[in-house]
């Protein structure tokens, strides 16, 4: 378990705000990004911040517990950030995104998980090296009560065949990894795969008539 300094951190999320708005990930003061800090703490972004214009002070620091050691409230899902820090203690950063994508393929799946096969995208998420295979991607229940959601999704995330990330229905998804690159890369090829699989359904409608 390990991390990076504060001085790190801090420029590294604002940039990280700067792309995901950008791309459609972080509409009005959605979403919310965090990393662990080397020192046992955890930066995260302020509650009610725009994510494409994040200045330092709209990142804080918490504890364990989720209370604010630096100025500032946290954001309202700091206590999922921390329940995947708990769960896997290699994560190194969380993120928090809310493309139209996502949160349509969460509103249209009936199931508590959508399964994305044979892409070669599925080799940008940790440990894959072929597109062989499958990977599943959780589906839970949205809700205002931080530990009802992370009760659901919890049993899902400890599975095999697991991506390291979820979707909230009709709110958006999670993704993380060992690092602010990695937990990137897993929220975006997970934003792309679903973006192809949506491609498909569309074409596959059009090839149809």
């Amino acid at each position: 378990m390990s991390g990076i300094p504060l001085a790190e951190a801090v420029p590294a999320l604002i940039e990280l705000g700067r792309r995901f708005d950008t791309r459609g990930w972080a509409p009005a003061t959605s979403g919310n990004y965090s990393a662990r800090l080397d020192d046992g703490s955890f930066a995260i972004t302020v509650s009610g911040t725009h994510k494409g214009r994040l200045k330092p002070n709209g990142i804080m620091r918490v504890d364990a517990a989720g209370q604010g050691l630096t100025p500032g409230r946290p954001s309202a899902e700091t206590a999922l950030h921390l329940a995947i820090y708990r769960l896997f203690p290699d994560a190194g950063a969380v993120l928090h995104g809310h493309s139209p994508q996502a949160v349509g393929l969460s509103r249209a799946a009936s199931a508590g998980e959508w399964v994305f096969r044979g892409h070669e995208m599925l080799k940008a998420f940790p440990g894959v090296a072929s597109h062989e295979g499958e990977m599943r991607l959780p589906i839970v229940e949205n809700s205002q009560d931080m530990a009802a959601i992370e009760a659901a999704v919890h049993p899902a995330l400890t599975e095999p065949g697991t991506a390291p990330a979820y979707l909230i229905r009709s709110h958006g998804l999670y993704a993380w990894g060992k690092d602010i690159d990695e937990a990137e890369r897993v929220l975006e090829a997970t934003e792309w795969l679903i973006a192809a699989e949506l491609a498909e359904q569309n074409f596959r409608g059009a090839l149809a008539r």
